[in-house]
């Protein structure tokens, strides 16, 4: 297939997908969608028992989709500039030493104990897998996910300052845990040797650089924007920021994604009150609106196609890992939160039940599934893409239906 006639396929599918929620299930579009993508992997896998040649024709299609290429270096820039350009900065700089403590020292935290408690839990199960890999699978999973949170946080009715930690700490630790799995896969293929210099310079370049190059595409766009009045054409230039941005930012090894959020919420917040008019405003809220429903539809609609790929090589031994392996993300979750908010409670209040939210309310997506299928083959990448994908799976479909019931219960507790 063109990739085209891949696009097309994708795009009707998820289509279809949305209506059948919208009518049906009425449940939040992504988590609709990507359930009904789950059934119809399920039922081509079950039909491929009875056909084998319609579950190897519909793999085969699925086969040719990269799905690290097409989130990482297609869809993510859009998804982050249009969840940051959305979110209140002066609510973001209220919450900011939470959501930097959270973004950094949790994620690396998160990493940590993941990764140690995957290398001692394996070879229970007769896995030998070095320790850098598991290490790995920590970074790749300890991030939550801004597609996933930010689509599922509006439904969920969850209060401003919490929604705004959540929101918040999602679109920066994507960027900090990106770097991290870099660091660690370049010292797990021995490209770099592990030193403090290298991670240390690494961070500089990629995160702080990423956030400058952010700035300076802002302001940038900002400057454009405020010299003229046409919509039409100010629309585009926030398009062309983001997809010019994200591909400089990529060739001189800056975070992207850091990039891309920085850019959005000064877009977001100067851009819209200084350079743009009521009309325009409109339109760059509409049209960004929609971007980011199409590309969240079409990749919920992956992650559910995505089953076809690893499903024959799921066995009970795997499925069993996979269900410590949610446990153990839960846990070390509510650890990575704890500890920044046990650091800040002397300093400020927090919300009761805080904790439980930002555990609850963390999910994994799309990105987790991008980062594992990056692993090396020797790095056990069959396992922990399997574990991944487990993990990205509870998340989206418990944690994400249940958080706005979960923050309704604790709000009738506290009164």
């Amino acid at each position: 297939m063109t990739l085209f006639e891949l696009i097309a396929t994708v795009l009707v599918l998820a289509a279809v997908l949305g209506f059948l929620n919208a009518k049906f299930l009425k449940l939040p579009t992504t988590i609709g969608i990507m359930l009904l993508s789950l059934v119809i992997s399920l039922l081509l896998v079950i039909v491929g028992l009875f056909a084998p040649s319609i579950e190897q024709f519909a793999e085969n299609i699925v086969s040719q989709i990269d799905f690290k290429d097409v989130l990482l270096d297609v869809m993510l820039c859009y998804l982050l500039f249009a969840g940051a350009l959305h979110v209140d900065l002066s609510d973001l700089a209220q919450q900011k030493w939470v959501i930097a403590i959270m973004a950094t020292v949790g994620v690396v935290l998160s990493t940590a104990i993941i990764g140690t408690v995957t290398w001692f839990l394996l070879p229970l199960f007769g896995f030998n897998t070095p320790f850098i890999y598991c290490l790995l699978f920590g970074a790749l999973i300890s991030p939550t996910d801004p597609v996933a949170v930010l689509g599922i946080l509006k439904k969920a009715g969850v209060g401003k300052s919490l929604e705004t930690k959540i929101t918040g700490e999602s679109l920066f630790n994507d960027g900090v845990g990106v770097v991290v799995f870099l660091a660690l896969l370049g010292i797990a293929t021995g490209e770099h040797e592990f030193s403090a210099a290298y991670i240390g310079e690494l961070f500089a370049v990629e995160v702080l650089g990423g956030i400058v190059f952010g700035i300076f595409l802002g302001y940038t766009g900002y400057l454009l924007l405020k010299q003229i009045d046409n919509y039409q054409v100010e629309v585009l230039i926030t398009l062309a920021l983001v997809t010019g941005g994200y591909t400089l930012a990529s060739h001189f090894h800056l975070s992207g994604p850091l990039a891309m959020v920085v850019s959005g919420l000064m877009i977001g917040n100067h851009g819209r009150l200084l350079a743009m008019s009521d009309t325009t405003r409109q339109h760059l809220d509409l049209f960004w609106e929609m971007i980011d429903e199409i590309l969240n539809a079409m990749l919920f609609a992956l992650i559910g196609l995505e089953l076809l790929i690893v499903a024959n090589q799921f066995s009970f031994q795997t499925f069993l890992i996979g269900i410590i392996i949610i446990v153990v993300v839960l846990l070390s979750r509510a650890l990575a939160v704890s500890v920044p908010i046990l650091i800040l409670r002397p300093f400020r209040n927090f919300s009761e039940g805080a904790i439980k939210m930002l555990t609850w309310g963390g999910l994994r997506g799309g990105i987790s599934v991008a980062l594992a299928l990056a692993l090396p083959v020797e790095g056990e990448r069959g396992l922990f893409l399997k574990l991944t994908y487990m993990v990205v799976i509870f998340s989206i479909s418990v944690q994400g239906l249940t958080v706005g019931r979960l923050y309704r219960r604790i709000n009738r507790q506290s009164k």
